[in-house]
């Protein structure tokens, strides 16, 4: 007796151990259980047990306190099978008992479980589909005595009904079914000790003359809990106070890249608003061509007359837009009325932003203009030489430096 308190205690011990880093947050009607039983219970010894077997049934209540331990009650009853009344031995003048009730004994008590398989191998968080189970319980034994029991034949004594304890111990191998594991379908063979039945009809001992063995099958039904699912689940990671700093310093860390990535947007839309409002105000200027007639500060020599113009591009972009369609159309038309004039297109970038994009954005920027004269406006592609000249820094601006300059050189008849 004294080994298996030793064993229950270090069980308790070890499944709240476990509890601790598995799961938490167990509400008081979380994890609440019912099973229907039934089998057949016979004596441990001295009798055949088929012959002598009986039928049994009964129901128990369980709370799951942790993936390992579980508390419950439980009532259990035996069906009579046998005459009431009939003599002890073939020679003797004494007679024994047989109930004459349906139900001849009753079982009333607790118990409890612990899960070998989530103690030897842990939980996952999700029951698995057999789950084998120590079972160890205790409470109170009456038997239902209505007939006459004792004396000669022909002077029968009345019976009473008698009162106990009993002990009890057994397995259970669990098969939780269905996706939700809502049902468990189980076999619960056990041992029970009718206590206080020995030599002395008071003693309390373990006696296997008084023992009897029960084989049943359960039907468990799993009552839905607070989170949701019919299990226990797995609680969160647990942090030490080093853990909980580093986190929090990462925090203030992102908090502060954040402030900075506000401040950056900030100034972008202010000037993305001073950009819009002149692109508004050059909307509503009215477009001219303006034709540069011959200077001296346009001659590079005496026979070529250099003309320069200027289309801009918003950040980031190559496209045209229709604001600075009229620069392009003016080169188009100088062409056009000066069939032995050529065009050289350079393009530049700002340097905002990557250089190998800025390099490919100077490129494209020239390609767009001429483009647009070879396509829309038909001029020959044999006057037209374009070439991407990287990052510009010409201007103070930087919304100057995004643009293709188009030189035109013609020849001074």
């Amino acid at each position: 007796m004294k080994k298996l308190i030793l064993l229950a205690v270090a069980a308790l011990t070890m499944s709240a151990a476990s509890a601790q880093v598995t799961v938490e947050g167990n509400k008081l009607f979380d994890n609440i259980s019912v099973t229907l039983k039934g089998g057949i219970v016979s004596p441990y010894q001295h009798y055949a047990f088929w012959k002598n077997a009986r039928g049994v049934g009964g129901l128990e209540i369980r709370k799951q306190v942790t993936p390992i331990l579980g508390l419950g009650v439980e009532g259990e009853w035996s069906i009579n099978t046998s005459s009431w009344l009939k003599p002890y031995g073939e020679h003797s003048s004494v007679w024994g008992f047989h109930s004459k009730t349906i139900v001849d004994h009753q079982l009333v008590g607790g118990f409890g479980t612990i899960s070998l398989t989530n103690l030897l191998l842990g939980y996952l968080g999700i029951p698995r589909t057999l789950d084998v189970e120590a079972v160890a319980g205790a409470g109170w034994w009456h038997a239902y005595k209505t007939g006459e029991i004792a004396g000669p034949e022909e002077d029968p004594v009345e019976a009473a009904d008698k009162n106990s304890w009993y002990t009890k111990a057994g397995v259970n191998l669990n098969w939780n079914v269905g996706e939700s594991k809502a049902l468990t379908v189980s076999l619960k063979p056990a041992v029970v000790w009718y206590m206080g039945r020995g030599a002395t009809q008071h003693t309390n001992v373990f006696n296997a003359n008084t023992a009897a063995v029960e084989i049943e099958a359960g039907l468990t039904y799993h009552f839905k809990n607070h989170n949701g699912e019919h299990y226990m689940t797995l609680c969160p990671m647990r942090y030490t106070q080093s853990d909980l700093d580093a986190i929090n310093a990462q925090v203030n860390d992102l908090r502060n890249q954040l402030s900075n990535a506000r401040a950056d947007v900030d100034a972008a839309n202010a000037r993305a608003a001073r950009l819009q409002q002149e692109l508004d105000e050059c909307n509503k200027r009215k477009n001219k061509v303006e034709y540069v007639t011959k200077t001296e500060t346009n001659v590079i020599d005496n026979s070529v007359e250099n003309l320069e113009t200027y289309v801009y591009f918003e950040i980031g972009k190559s496209v045209v837009s229709a604001a600075q369609m009229p620069n392009v159309e003016r080169v188009a038309i100088f062409l056009k009325n000066h069939p032995e004039a050529t065009c050289i297109i350079k393009g530049y970038a700002s340097k905002d932003g990557p250089e190998d994009l800025n390099i490919r954005l100077a490129n494209a920027r020239a390609k767009a203009v001429y483009d647009l004269l070879t396509g829309k406006y038909k001029i020959k592609a044999s006057r037209i030489q374009s070439e991407g000249n990287g990052i510009s820094e010409m201007f103070s601006e930087p919304e100057w430096n995004r643009v293709s300059i188009c030189t035109i050189q013609n020849k001074i008849k």
